[in-house]
């Protein structure tokens, strides 16, 4: 059970997002929330005239609303900005996007009744997914398109998923006993005006490459063995010279990684004095990415805990702000898009190697025994290095760009939707390259046979060279490569578990 109102972790927004665990809220939220609505209703039996409250929205705000028309101003906040286009977002993000708005108004500050957040509990509890389209926010006075799709199916409006496709919602909430909303004051506002899109797809995306990395790092390591890398760069010595966080976590991990290796036996003796940077390095560049998502983390849950509704309620004040700007998700998506393109750059540089008879040490050309007749697996270089290529495009930042909404209200904008969207892009990019490494160190190892690599390294090689044929010859290989991408895809969005504990203690640095 996840409780809205509570501090939330990311391992819980995942819980509900993709796992379908049940949201309750507790009772001494409910009381903190009609504390705070008895502070809105206040102000409207006295008449002041309060923004967002009963006036207009945006440019608009200047416009006072009459008391009889207050409570159809809610209903047309959120048709009149339920403007999205393009592609929808995925279910998982619509679920994370539908908790954290629950969670948000669940705090306290933004004067809605408790009925609203209950509704929001019971879209997820039963499975109601809106459908959301991913394009139309500028992150300014937060996810306003977003959020409005969602909230279109608390008022038996718009779409929802059915099997991956748009039904409309009153044909689904029919069925499962979901009885619309209906508006009070100031209650469409809080319902559309804050971050909880874009945090959610930042949150997902933490939760991803917190994976990813551990995951990286084992099939790194495995190409590293099987391209005679010396784990001497990874000793003790070289987190006590430069002891950043992410870079002793890794250098740790590769180390246990490379122990029991008969590969590294066999070239103990060698007379290369230094290996290349995409082996050696991958502390410095995978632990400073590590240490980037954990800034990330720490950013995300900041905001995932936080209100970001205009205006905010508090004490005997009702405040205008602007805690639904989304710059603090736009820097950091765009900071974590930047640091998995250097991440994907590591990987393609090891996957040419191990392919390149130039670099590959005793390997065929190619990784074909019959090169000529067969290329082997020369295109796979071909497909990273175009990965990587729409990774570094990619990583121009969103957030450098603003575009004034709104008649110039909204002056400064974050952008921190498109930064976000951006970086599920760059995440499957990273994902199929490690897929494509993957593939690559499972066949080059065939070669290094009988010899085998570390009992932790095996373990991987066990479980994804089976979906592999074994087969020297040329073939088509989609089929493949899919079934190892998915094989690691479904590693990556389990909720994360620490791993990086493991490898962090007692070592003095």
């Amino acid at each position: 059970m996840v409780y809205v109102g509570h501090r939330l972790k990311i391992q819980e927004v995942i819980k509900v997002a993709r796992n379908f665990e049940k949201v309750e809220i507790p009772e001494d939220v409910l009381k903190r929330m009609e504390k705070s609505r008895k502070k809105v209703e206040s102000v409207l039996s006295q008449e002041k005239v309060v923004y967002g409250v009963n006036t207009g929205f945006g440019a608009l705000a200047t416009v006072k609303i009459s008391k009889e028309e207050l409570l159809k101003l809610q209903e047309n906040i959120i048709l009149s900005h339920a403007c999205g286009i393009g592609d929808p977002l995925s279910e998982d993000i619509v679920r994370a996007a539908m908790l954290l708005r629950a969670h948000s108004l669940a705090l306290g500050f933004s004067g809605v009744r408790p009925i609203v957040v209950e509704k929001l509990c019971e879209l997820l509890n039963k499975r109601i997914t809106p459908f959301v389209p991913s394009k139309g926010s500028v992150g300014a006075s937060g996810d306003l398109a977003p959020l409005s799709h969602i909230a279109l199916v608390l008022l038996n409006k718009g779409y929802v998923y059915v099997d991956g496709k748009a039904i409309p919602t009153q044909e689904v909430t029919a069925k499962l006993g979901f009885e619309p909303l209906q508006l009070a004051e100031k209650e469409g506002l809080s319902l559309v005006n804050g971050t909880q899109a874009m945090t959610a797809i930042l949150a997902l995306c933490i939760n991803d490459c917190l994976n990813m990395v551990e995951l990286a790092t084992r099939i790194a390591a495995l190409s590293s063995d099987i391209l005679f890398a010396s784990p001497d760069a990874y000793s003790k010595v070289v987190g006590i010279a430069r002891p950043h966080r992410g870079q002793k976590i890794v250098a740790k991990m590769l180390e246990k990684l490379f122990q029991g290796s008969k590969i590294r036996e066999s070239h103990k003796n060698c007379l290369r004095v230094q290996d290349a940077y995409s082996l050696r390095c991958i502390p410095q560049v995978y632990g400073v990415v590590l240490d980037t998502i954990f800034y990330a983390l720490n950013i995300a849950e900041i905001e995932m805990n936080s209100a970001t509704d205009n205006p905010l309620v508090y004490e005997d004040e009702i405040i205008s702000q602007g805690n639904f700007h989304g710059e603090p998700i736009a820097l950091v998506a765009d900071f974590l898009t930047i640091a998995l393109t250097s991440f994907g750059n590591m990987i393609e540089r090891r996957i040419d190697r191990l392919v390149n008879p130039k670099t590959n040490e005793g390997l065929p050309a190619f990784l074909t025994p019959h090169s000529g007749t067969n290329s082997g697996y020369m295109i796979w270089q071909y497909t990273a290095a175009a990965l990587c290529n729409e990774n570094k495009i990619l990583s121009h930042p969103a957030s450098c760009d603003t575009i004034p909404t709104s008649a110039y209200q909204e002056d400064h904008v974050s952008m921190g939707m498109n930064a976000c969207l951006k970086l599920l892009k760059v995440i499957d990019n990273v994902t199929s390259l490690l897929a494509i490494e993957a593939m690559c160190a499972i066949r080059a190892l065939r070669f290094r046979r009988p010899l085998t690599t570390s009992p932790e390294n095996e373990k991987l090689v066990s479980q994804i060279e089976p979906l592999l044929i074994d087969k020297l010859e040329d073939e088509f290989m989609y089929d493949q490569f899919v079934s190892v991408k998915d094989f690691l895809q479904k590693k990556i969005k389990n909720v994360y578990n620490e791993w990086w504990l493991d490898y962090e203690g007692d070592d003095n640095l």
